[in-house]
């Protein structure tokens, strides 16, 4: 496995888009002070997956964007880049050529890929597990890690020669089984409290079942109660109910009787109104005639009254 080359883009002093190339004929990359070739460890790591912002000589993420000059305006990402050569297959994949990415955006947002596919973190780590290359590795060194190999900072030799050795992989493994171990123990634990509590909730769920299957027995009781007071009720309504109807039908068979009675005697009533109003004609054209002989008599008793004092003077 071979570093073919590495580009980085918006990373620190590196505003423009920036190719190195690893041939066999480069050995080591030299300059002036600040021209950004500490930024190159630090861009080498970022991409493997270093996460320790002060490891990258920075204060925040923020900072490993290219922020701008007087003359240069600042970048919207910091995006890095390395593409190995692996035609000896160190590296658990079927690409000959392995390029692993990272981007990182001015609004939080951070990306891994792999072969321009979108990966996690966590699948680069488990590429190089096995190759000595990781963001604490030794393979890339850096100008305050030669100082910390001298003094043999928090035993920085022997990590350096277990990882040449390819031991730390084992040692790797080894840490991330106790994890697991532990967190498998607190698991067990877990379960001891939860079969405790759920030992408590059975009894309590017992008790509660006792009393569901009482309920349901009442209940059920109950119905049958209810059953039985419905049907009752029923007969007695059954029976109210031919009473008022035979009552009912006798009430209109006495109303009909009515009825025929009261048209009977309103046909004779008819008959009846009908003669008085023939008789009041008929006594209405006598007294008629009546007043009007009574009329003449009267007129005749006037004239009778009057003829002899007439007949008396003629004769005198």
């Amino acid at each position: 496995m071979r570093l073919k080359s590495l580009e980085i883009k918006g990373f620190k002093s590196f505003a423009d888009k920036t190719v190195i190339n690893l041939d066999n004929q480069i050995t080591g990359i030299v300059g002036p002070n600040g021209c950004g070739k500490s930024n190159i460890v630090d861009a080498i790591r970022w991409v493997i997956g270093e996460h320790k912002i002060k490891t990258l000589r920075s204060d925040n993420l923020e900072d490993l964007i290219f922020n701008g000059s007087k003359t240069r305006n600042g970048s919207g990402l910091a995006e890095v880049s390395l593409t190995f050569e692996n035609t000896k297959n160190l590296l658990p994949t079927e690409f000959n050529i392995v390029t692993i990415s990272r981007k990182f955006y001015k609004n939080g947002e951070s990306e891994y890929r792999l072969n321009d596919v979108t990966c996690r973190l966590k699948d680069i780590t488990n590429l190089f597990m096995d190759t000595g290359v990781t963001s604490d590795s030794y393979s890339i060194i850096e100008l305050g890690m030669v100082d910390d190999i001298i003094k043999d900072k928090e035993n920085s030799r022997r990590r350096m020669l277990e990882q040449a050795a390819g031991i730390s992989i084992y040692k790797t493994r080894k840490k991330e089984a106790k994890q697991k171990l532990d967190a498998t123990e607190q698991d067990l634990n877990r379960i001891e409290d939860l079969l405790f509590e759920i030992s408590n909730n059975l009894r309590t769920l017992e008790s509660q079942a006792k009393k569901a299957e009482k309920y349901h027995s009442i209940k059920n009781e109950y119905k049958d109660v209810s059953v039985e007071f419905v049907k009752a009720s029923l007969e007695d309504f059954n029976t109210t109910y031919q009473t008022l109807n035979t009552q009912q039908q006798h009430e209109v068979d006495a109303i009909l009787a009515l009825e025929t009675v009261i048209s009977t005697e309103g046909a004779d009533l008819e008959a009846q109104k009908l003669a008085l109003t023939k008789r009041e004609e008929e006594l209405h054209l006598l007294q008629k005639t009546f007043n009007e002989v009574v009329g003449k008599l009267r007129t005749l008793e006037n004239e009778k009254v009057f003829l002899p004092k007439k007949f008396s003077t003629s004769m005198s």
